[in-house]
């Protein structure tokens, strides 16, 4: 038997569904949509949050990624804006 043909295939996780894998908190550099998981929006408000230039992003290659840090950044923004919040009615 050939020594290859001894070694396991690595195992396929999830990508879609209630089991998929998110990604780590440790990961420097994310996908769009796990960026928009990670803030807990939108995939769309996600892209237009980026094209605005709200969320900076890095190309690395042809992929657009999405730093991590640059999340901590945006939310930070949020809290260092003075927010009104209207009367209820």
């Amino acid at each position: 038997m050939r020594p290859s043909a001894r070694t396991r295939p690595p195992a396929q996780l999830p990508t879609t569904g209630e089991n998929a894998v998110n990604a780590e908190p440790t990961d420097v550099v994310l996908t769009i949509e796990e960026a928009a998981k990670r803030l807990r929006i939108g995939r769309t408000l996600m892209y237009s949050l980026v094209k605005n230039g709200e969320i900076r992003t890095v190309s690395i290659g042809r992929l657009r990624r999405v730093p991590a840090q640059c999340l901590n950044e945006y939310v930070d923004s949020l809290l260092s804006s003075p927010q009104t919040i209207a009367p209820a009615a």
